[in-house]
């Protein structure tokens, strides 16, 4: 742990961390950490640092569920820090961080893909210190290692869902960034449509944000007025879910399985359990037997998965989807097997071909019966 930060520059890094705690209505991180000290001194010190509200309905309430069960699981043997609502702006991140060290945090979590270069240059900075990140690409061979999941695959169901349930064959999706992590998901989740409904569309609207209820709830509604009677999406609230409802649309949510935001519009959502990878992870960091790995779970190993699916689901379209999901549990069935032809026309995965992950995250085109807008 660096020792040379002088008084002003601790006092700003907690009066920073307590902002963004705050605007949460949560507590600083250093307040937290000295209440867990008093108690549990030999104790692991582990820090989350989330993009959104723990509360919020979706993306970083989803992380949420994860860092509760690392709680639940290892008790007293851990404190846990949470910041929220932390921007992806590489000194936020670090002063986050920071200010977690300086309490005792020798585990870092960061759950947001651009908080990427500040987790590495953190990594590089406190060699002491283990850092976990969610969604990135970068990592050593120390104490920096990345995790995700085949997130392609519940959407490919979600697809076979919103392909059987739709009577207008125009559905809506609703989505981030028109980044490879966006197309993946759009493109696996229309290959489920067309499996089951060639004749449908897959109308995405981009919102150019993660986080945005506001511009959220208008992109569904832009959609919804086009005639769109399912949507899906790839964005953190469950404004989508609502506008469907209000509009008597149907809705496929995503992050966790939250039916009550839109109980007369919820059909099912792709979803996330982060503990399947933060609970053997952190044990193993705490037995001193971590090795950084680029981790990418799947539905065979339950860290990611398809909610329960609604009464409001078709018997027909439930019983192809556990057809499926019996497939690719078991590994037989590969989301991007070919052939498969991108929106322009042209071929991008030849028949006999599959893509492994690599050639998934490789991705950077729409397939067919998918087209993209900005909102």
């Amino acid at each position: 742990m660096k020792k040379f930060r002088k008084l002003a520059a601790l006092a700003l890094a907690a009066t920073l961390a307590m902002t963004a705690l705050t605007a949460c209505g949560s507590k600083d991180a250093s307040e937290s950490a000295d209440k867990n000290a008093e108690t549990t001194e030999d104790a692991t010190t582990v820090g989350f640092i989330y993009i959104g509200s723990k509360n919020d309905g979706g993306y970083t309430q989803a992380q949420n569920q994860g860092t509760e069960a690392v709680k639940e699981y290892f008790g007293d043997k851990v404190n846990i820090l949470t910041a929220e609502s932390v921007a992806e702006d590489k000194q936020t991140v670090k002063t986050n961080a920071e200010n977690m060290i300086d309490n005792g945090a020798s585990i870092i979590v960061g759950t947001s893909f651009g908080y990427m270069d500040a987790m590495e240059e953190l990594s590089a900075e406190h060699p002491e210190v283990t850092f976990l990140h969610f969604s990135g690409n970068k990592m050593n061979d120390t104490n920096f290692a990345n995790y995700f999941g085949a997130m392609e695959e519940p959407r490919y169901l979600s697809g076979i869902i919103a392909g059987m349930q739709t009577e207008s064959n125009k559905i809506g999706y609703v989505a981030a960034y028109p980044y490879t992590e966006v197309l993946i998901g759009i493109d696996a989740f229309t290959l489920g449509v067309q499996s089951v409904n060639p004749d449908a569309e897959v109308k995405v609207v981009y919102i150019n944000s993660w986080n945005d209820p506001a511009n959220e709830k208008a992109a569904a509604e832009s959609l919804l007025a086009q005639g769109c009677d399912v949507l899906a999406q790839h964005c953190d609230s469950t404004g989508p879910q609502v506008a469907a409802e209000a509009a008597g649309a149907y809705a496929i949510g995503y992050n966790l399985a939250n039916p009550d935001a839109a109980p007369k519009a919820f059909l099912t959502a792709p979803i996330w359990h982060h503990d399947k990878f933060l609970v053997p992870t952190i044990e193993s960091i705490i037995n001193g037997e971590f090795k950084p790995v680029s981790y990418y779970g799947s539905m065979a190993d339950g860290y990611v998965d398809l909610a329960p699916m609604s009464d409001l689901v078709k018997p027909e379209a439930k019983e192809k989807v556990e057809e499926i999901r019996k497939q690719m549990e078991a590994g037989e069935f590969n989301v991007f097997e070919g052939p498969i032809y991108d929106n322009q026309g042209n071929e991008v995965v030849k028949e006999g071909e599959s893509l492994d992950r690599a050639g998934i995250w490789s991705i950077d085109y729409l397939v067919k019966g998918a087209t993209g807008a900005d909102n």
